[in-house]
């Protein structure tokens, strides 16, 4: 296999992990969102001490800007994404929290960013998210027999909403500062894309944090929790994270692969976490289930492919 596409297909094996990992580490929310900030904030000081600056990246007030903005974000879509995995579980939270991501993602990409530019490219958009809308509703489908089973619920839309707004808002903020001219075209285009997202990741950490520990410390009132052993063992699920996050950029800047195959890959994570949260976790779903659980999986990862394969039709 070609090693470009082994790299491509790394991040959906580390991002699916992420709820995997931060159920086995344990804590609250909030000692999740904060031990997976500080795993991040490592990885993101080695990037920018160990890369971006030898490399002499341009690191100026935008690219912190940039990053802490979207570091701030990030912290909210996490949290609440924890919060989903602890009221609907992973293999339920997972795959509804990728499906809103990838509609949420195409709808701003179509209008803020304007991407979607002719009518081809509006209808395999409308398209690919009917499917992933079909999947989302076929892998929640609850069954009435299995009474154990997590079922979705006024706070788990709560939680799913709050989460996918944050992420929403984490992913299109690089792409929108730079389509209303605040970052440069020299700058975004400089090493293919690479040297603007990697030289974010140090900056964007430091948002992660800051996030963490205001919400840590304001929303959940959970100051003397913070520094618990659950928080140091998260450290772990920030690391799988952020590993996931640098070879997503390194895909994204490799001309055999590009940001179109790039994000249609990581979207594989939706297969990590929920058959991840089903048969590592444990958790009970029916053979009725399974059935649709597999085919609303096979419905999102084809809108998702298609969504990020969209430019092909422009």
């Amino acid at each position: 296999m070609n090693i470009a596409l082994v790299i491509a297909l790394l991040p959906a094996l580390f991002w699916g992990s992420v709820g995997l990992v931060s159920t086995k580490m344990g804590g609250s929310a909030a000692q999740q969102t904060f031990g997976m900030s500080i795993g991040a904030l490592i990885f993101g000081m080695v990037t920018l001490f160990g890369f971006v600056i030898p490399q002499g990246f341009y690191l100026g007030q935008e690219i912190w800007v940039v990053g802490i903005l979207s570091g701030l974000v990030w912290a909210m879509g996490m949290v609440f994404q924890f919060l989903l995995f602890k009221q609907m579980g992973v293999s339920l939270g997972m795959p509804l929290s990728t499906a809103g991501q990838i509609i949420m993602n195409a709808l701003l990409a179509a209008t803020l960013l304007g991407e979607w530019s002719n009518v081809a490219m509006w209808i395999v958009g409308i398209v690919s998210i009917a499917l992933v809308v079909t999947g989302a509703t076929l892998i929640s489908k609850p069954d009435k027999s299995n009474a154990g089973a997590a079922k979705i619920d006024a706070k788990g839309i709560f939680y799913l909403v709050m989460s996918t707004a944050g992420f929403m808002l984490y992913f299109v903020l690089p792409n929108f500062l730079s389509k209303i001219g605040y970052i440069s075209s020299n700058i975004k285009e400089a090493g293919h894309g690479l040297n603007y997202m990697t030289a974010i990741v140090g900056p964007q950490a430091i948002g992660q944090v800051v996030g963490a520990t205001i919400i840590v410390l304001f929303v959940f009132r959970e100051g003397k929790q913070m520094f618990a052993l659950p928080t140091w063992k998260n450290l772990t699920t920030g690391l799988v994270w952020a590993v996931g996050n640098i070879f997503m950029f390194i895909s994204s800047a490799n001309p055999d692969v590009g940001q179109t195959i790039a994000t249609a890959l990581s979207q594989l994570s939706i297969v990590v976490g929920t058959f991840g949260g089903i048969y590592i976790l444990h958790e009970k779903k029916t053979s009725t289930q399974m059935k649709f659980v597999i085919a609303g999986t096979l419905f999102v990862l084809v809108g998702a492919i298609l969504i990020g394969n969209i430019h092909s039709f422009a």
